[in-house]
């Protein structure tokens, strides 16, 4: 495994991730650069994707790089019936860097171990995603100014949902207390309260969205229902509507408060919280770019101060 892929969160220490947080900043305030002149990075999508994959690849680009791969993977010969090993070890051969979704929890790791060239989890199944997580820690301290003893509340699907997993595992460091709104079909799993409890944070669980919990947050982490990862529809129509954000709910709460989401949102937050100042997901999403520009420098070895003195 190269020691700069990224497939967890738990990969990287609390100082790499207030170094990557630094290094963000910088590529906000300084999107464009020649730094990966020369450089090929291969963006292999085996699952759909919008944000995320055009983030990478206009990363790429901004840093002067090339980028080749696919978002489809039926019209790549994985629909012939090729491996994932095969794939992987045949793209190494001309990339610098691969950045990976796939449908498969675990698929990034096995990645890293068929290849030598640094691999980038962009969203494993159910699993990790530990991009979409720094992007959100990037949006959570602009927002607050810090992401020290926040109350977090994360509402909806807390059990297939990837990026609430990766952001739980990350603010270990910084001693939140978080709030579960889940129905019991989709609670947060047991693992994951198995660490909260064993890394001593506080956390409660709830089955309503109440006002009480709504005003008590610092940060609103709202998730959608993801159709996909359900083998039964009926049981997707039974909760897909259970939690939804209205902007009247916001009336009372912290003025520090900001909604967030990964996206794509459908009917979870209502159109009429767009326009409230709380609501933080578009920029959310536009965070992306320049934490993944400091995730790809990492993973390519690029130290951002020898870039900064050029």
């Amino acid at each position: 495994m190269n020691s700069n892929s990224l497939v967890s969160i738990s990969d990287i220490s609390k100082e790499e991730i207030l170094r990557l947080l630094e290094n963000a900043r910088y590529f906000e305030e300084n999107p464009n650069h020649k730094i990966l002149d020369g450089k090929v990075v291969a963006t292999l999508f085996f699952e759909p994707s919008t944000r995320t994959r055009l983030s990478f690849e206009t990363a790429v680009n901004r840093l002067g790089g090339r980028v080749i791969g696919f978002s489809d993977a039926s019209t790549t010969s994985s629909s012939k019936g090729e491996t994932l090993k095969d794939t992987i070890k045949m793209v190494s051969n001309y990339v610098d860097l691969i950045v990976m979704r796939h449908y498969l929890e675990g698929a990034a790791r096995y990645a890293t171990e068929v290849t030598d060239t640094p691999i980038i989890n962009a969203g494993d199944g159910a699993h990790q995603h530990p991009t979409q997580t720094m992007l959100d820690l990037y949006s959570i301290y602009k927002t607050q100014g810090t992401l020290d003893n926040l109350t977090i509340t994360m509402v909806g699907d807390l059990k297939y949902g990837r990026t609430v997993h990766s952001l739980l595992m990350a603010m270990q460091y910084f001693n939140p207390t978080f709030n579960f709104v889940a129905c019991d079909e989709l609670k947060m799993p047991a693992e994951y309260k198995e660490f909260c409890d064993k890394k001593g944070i506080k956390y409660t669980e709830h089955k309503d969205f109440s006002q009480e919990v709504i005003n008590s947050s610092d940060i609103i982490y709202m998730t959608r229902v993801q159709r996909e990862r359900f083998t039964d529809i009926m049981e997707y129509e039974k909760v897909k509507n259970l939690y939804n954000l209205h902007n009247a709910m916001l009336d009372n709460s912290k003025d520090n408060l900001r909604i967030l989401h990964p996206l794509p949102r459908v009917t979870e937050i209502d159109q009429d919280v767009d326009d409230n100042p709380k609501a933080y997901y578009f920029q959310q999403a536009q965070n992306g770019l320049y934490a993944r520009q400091a995730i790809i420098c990492r993973a390519l070895n690029i130290d951002i101060k020898e870039v900064q003195k050029s």
